[in-house]
């Protein structure tokens, strides 16, 4: 079986000679060697040519000879949760939906982040009462990342 810190050394060794932000989300590999590799940037997206470097890097520090494997090297991809705290910092001031662990769903923008907790502003109309107009509410919600079970960016194509 092929190490997974074998993979993330390899991995790791090419990004620092690329230097251009991209950082690891995941790396597995199954019982039958196919290894999944999944990356994205600090600021930007994963380029083709990002996910080729580092998959020549990975494939030609692998012996095929001894154990046959299979590579998949990507971007972390719009549509997944986050899984580290990179992700996080990285869309700091973009639109997320939240879900915690208790089944609270929160949509607004994602404002500060640690490693201990994330903070998401809403805002919404409300008409307060014996007013004619509604208002502009705006508020922070803190949330201890050990209570967060996912937390994903909204797409949106307006």
């Amino acid at each position: 079986m092929i190490s997974k810190q074998k993979v993330r050394e390899l991995v790791e060794e090419r990004i620092a000679e690329l230097g251009n932000g991209l950082f690891i989300v995941d790396i597995t590999i199954s019982a039958n060697n196919s290894i999944h590799v999944e990356l994205d940037k600090e600021e930007g997206y994963v380029a083709i040519a990002d996910c080729m470097a580092v998959s020549r890097n990975v494939e030609h520090n692998l012996d095929r000879e001894q154990e046959d494997f299979e590579l998949h090297v990507s971007s972390a991809g719009l549509d997944k949760p986050f899984r580290v705290l990179a992700q996080f910092t990285k869309n700091r001031g973009r639109e997320v939906k939240a879900v915690t662990k208790d089944g609270e769903k929160i949509q607004g923008i994602l404002q500060t982040v640690s490693a201990d907790e994330i903070v998401i502003e809403t805002s919404k109309m409300i008409k307060p009462e014996g007013k004619k107009k509604k208002e502009l509410v705006v508020e922070q919600h803190v949330y201890p990342m050990i209570e967060i079970k996912e937390v994903k960016i909204v797409i949106s194509f307006k």
